[in-house]
């Protein structure tokens, strides 16, 4: 009998600023809380809503955690294989 695998993940990425900002969470609350909201992006990256602008490149998503208090800004390569982090709000 095969093995049942969930779905494919998104591979995460961050932006320079985006590490920058992740290296300033240090409690062990805003770390779960992030881990959380990546991983629902990088099941579904498309789980967030579109920033209004312009269409030109990747187009700009934020994704809100309303529990854990958690946005992400974020977008997403044309084979939505990697998400890339732009800004991190914990």
């Amino acid at each position: 009998m095969a093995a049942q695998y969930g779905p494919r993940r998104a591979r995460i990425a961050f932006s320079d600023s985006a590490a920058k900002q992740l290296e300033n969470i240090t409690s062990e609350a805003g770390i779960h809380a992030l881990d959380r909201a990546l991983v629902v992006i990088s099941v579904d990256p498309e789980a967030g809503e579109p920033i209004p602008g312009a269409t030109a490149g990747p187009r700009l998503r934020h994704y809100t955690d309303e529990i854990e208090s958690v946005r992400i800004l974020y977008f997403v390569t044309a084979l939505k294989t990697v998400v890339v982090v732009a800004y991190i709000e914990v």
